[in-house]
């Protein structure tokens, strides 16, 4: 018989950008990443609740990234995108600058979120990736979409 090794659990990251900085989120909550289109408003929604898009006939929220992480606001560009994500049965387009590659990972190259003290989105950080010389902040998914 041949012993069966372990493989690392690999991981595929969409990589998304916001100002100067680089996100990821897993490939398994991304449903599709569409180019940016007309949102309807919603009132009395939170103000990073741009309002909704009918996406293919659904329904679909939209958060501007920018906003909930209290990061200077621009106007949208050509390289900007929606990324349709979803956790469970949560779907929701979040507002990025670009979105603009997928990565492999391995769970090992994940290091716990550094201590950040006065950083609006360290409580949604799941942690750091390091590649190369390129250091991604993994979201997490679901607490961004909790005070939805």
């Amino acid at each position: 018989m041949s012993e069966v090794t372990e493989t690392v659990e690999d991981l595929k990251l969409i990589v998304f950008q916001l100002v100067d900085k680089e996100y990821v989120i897993p490939v398994n909550q991304v449903r599709s990443i569409e180019k940016l289109q007309h949102i309807t408003r919603v009132p009395s929604t939170a103000s990073y609740v741009k309002g909704v898009i009918n996406l293919r006939g659904v329904v679909t929220p939209i958060i501007d990234l920018r906003s909930r992480f209290e990061l200077p606001s621009s106007e949208p560009t050509e390289s900007t995108r929606v990324i349709i994500a979803g956790v469970e049965d949560k779907e929701v387009g979040l507002i990025v600058d670009a979105a603009n590659d997928v990565l492999d990972v391995t769970r090992e190259s994940i290091e716990p979120s550094p201590e950040v003290v006065g950083v609006v989105e360290a409580e949604y950080i799941g942690g750091v990736v390091k590649q190369n010389r390129r250091l991604l902040i993994l979201l997490h998914l679901d607490k961004i979409l909790q005070s939805i």
